[in-house]
C-alpha cells in the first residue's frame, strides 16, 4: 500500500505545481498587459527624496549611487546615510558627489543604531531630513534607469496609492551560487510575488526599491514602529494596506546587482530569507511546497518505476517551468536566459527546495555578522546561546 502511495504523493505534487504554473503564466500575462496601457501625468510632480542607506564598501557601489543621480526628474533629492563618519561608503558616496555638482544631494551619518534593524534607524534619520512628499527607498545594490522616478510618481497619481514597490532584475557575479540565485529570484521569487497579486490585493512590499508616501508612512507609525522587524518593507506594505492605503505593483524594473558569494555565505543569506518569510506568511510559506515542482517531477519516474504517465508529467512540468522562466525572467524582468542558465533550473530549484526545508526549522539567524533570534512575528532580539 506504501508503495502505492508514495508515487501518488510525488504525482500530486507534480500536478498541482504545474497548475501553479499556468497560474504563473496568466499572472505574468496580467501585468504585461498593464505595462503596456498608456500613461500619462494629469499634475504637477510631487516632490521625491531618494533615501540610499550604505553600510560598507561593495565593489558597484560607486555605479550603482551614480545612477541615482542621473535620474531624469525635475524634483528629486538623494540623501544617503551610513552608521558611521569614517564607513568607505560614504567616501564613495561623497566622490560620486562631486560627479555631479547641481544635483541636490545630503551626505548623513546616522550615529549607532538603537535598535536591532540599523537600516531602519538610518531610514529614519534621513526622512527627518527628507524634503520630498513621496520617499523612495533604495538599498545599495540596487542601479537604476533614469526613468525610475517618474514611473514611479505616476502610481502615485491616485490617492488612494500609499506604497509602490518595484520589481527588480538579480544580476549575478561571477560565482556559480550567485548565478543560481539570480536565477531563482528572476524565475521563482518573483512568480510567486505576481501570483500573489493576481489573485488578491497586494498586502506587503519589497525591500530592495520601494516608494512611501510620507503620509501613509506617519499613519501607520513611521520609521520607529518597523525598528525591531527584519522584514520592514514586508511590514510597511502589510500596515498600509491594514490602514486603507492601496499597495501597487510598479510596472517599472529596477537592476539588482547581487555580486558574488561563496557556498557558505550564500546559504546563510538563503536561510535567512527563509526564516524571515516563515514568520513574515507562514501559511503563504507551506504553501511553496506546491511552488517548486520540477524536483519532485525529476524524482516521480523512480517512485512509480518508469511508469509512462510518469516521465508524460515530468515532460509537462520541465515544459512549463521553462515557460515560467521565458516569460517572467526573460520578458517580465527582462533578463536576457542566456540558453546555458536553463541547464541550472534543476541545480537551482533543487537548492531552493533544501533550503526550504531547512527554512521550517529554527528561529536563529546572522545578519551584518550578528546573531538574531526571529520571534514568530518576524522581530529580532539579540541571540542568546
Amino acid at each position: 500500500m506504501l508503495e502505492d502511495a508514495i508515487p501518488a504523493l510525488v504525482a500530486g505534487l507534480v500536478l498541482v505545481g504545474c497548475a501553479y504554473y499556468v497560474l504563473v503564466l496568466l499572472a505574468a500575462r496580467q501585468f504585461l498587459l498593464r505595462r503596456r496601457e498608456p500613461k500619462t501625468y494629469l499634475g504637477e510632480v510631487p516632490a521625491i527624496s531618494v533615501l540610499k542607506p550604505l553600510a560598507g564598501y561593495e565593489p558597484e557601489l560607486a555605479e550603482n549611487l551614480g545612477s541615482f543621480f542621473r535620474l531624469s526628474y525635475p524634483r528629486f533629492e538623494v540623501l544617503c546615510a551610513a552608521r558611521d563618519a569614517d564607513d568607505p561608503a560614504l567616501t564613495i558616496a561623497r566622490e560620486v558627489r562631486s560627479d555631479y555638482p547641481d544635483s541636490d544631494a545630503q551626505l548623513l551619518v546616522a550615529g549607532a543604531p538603537d535598535c536591532p534593524n540599523a537600516k531602519v534607524h538610518s531610514l529614519a534619520a534621513m526622512t527627518a531630513a527628507a524634503a520630498g512628499e513621496l520617499l523612495v527607498v533604495s538599498d545599495s545594490d540596487i542601479r537604476a534607469d533614469p526613468a525610475l522616478l517618474l514611473e514611479i510618481s505616476k502610481d502615485f497619481e491616485d490617492p488612494a496609492v500609499g506604497v509602490v514597490t518595484c520589481p527588480y532584475r538579480a544580476v549575478p557575479g561571477s560565482s556559480l551560487w550567485s548565478t543560481l540565485e539570480a536565477l531563482g529570484m528572476n524565475t521563482e521569487f518573483w512568480s510567486g510575488v505576481l501570483v500573489a497579486q493576481f489573485l488578491a490585493p497586494m498586502n506587503f512590499a519589497v525591500g530592495p526599491t520601494m516608494a512611501v508616501r510620507k503620509s501613509c508612512l506617519d499613519a501607520i507609525g513611521g520609521w520607529e514602529a518597523f525598528s525591531d522587524f527584519l522584514a520592514e518593507d514586508f511590514e510597511v506594505g502589510r500596515q498600509a494596506r491594514l490602514a486603507g492605503y492601496e499597495v501597487r505593483l510598479s510596472t517599472h524594473i529596477v537592476e539588482h546587482r547581487i555580486g558574488s558569494q561563496a557556498l557558505r555565505e550564500n546559504l546563510v543569506h538563503r536561510l535567512r530569507w527563509r526564516r524571515s518569510t516563515r514568520r513574515s506568511r507562514p501559511v503563504g510559506y507551506w504553501g511553496e511546497i506546491f511552488a517548486n515542482p520540477l524536483p519532485w517531477a525529476l524524482l516521480l519516474p523512480l517512485a512509480a518505476s518508469g511508469a509512462g504517465w510518469s516521465w508524460a508529467a515530468l515532460g509537462a512540468c520541465v515544459a512549463l517551468r521553462a515557460s515560467v522562466a521565458l516569460t517572467v525572467g526573460g520578458r517580465v524582468l527582462g533578463d536576457t536566459l542566456r540558453w546555458w542558465r536553463f541547464w541550472l533550473l534543476p541545480l537551482q530549484d533543487g537548492l531552493s527546495l533544501l533550503v526550504w526545508f531547512a527554512g521550517l526549522f529554527g528561529s536563529r539567524i546572522v545578519w551584518r555578522g550578528r546573531a538574531y533570534e526571529l520571534s514568530r512575528d518576524g522581530r529580532l532580539r539579540e541571540w542568546k546561546a
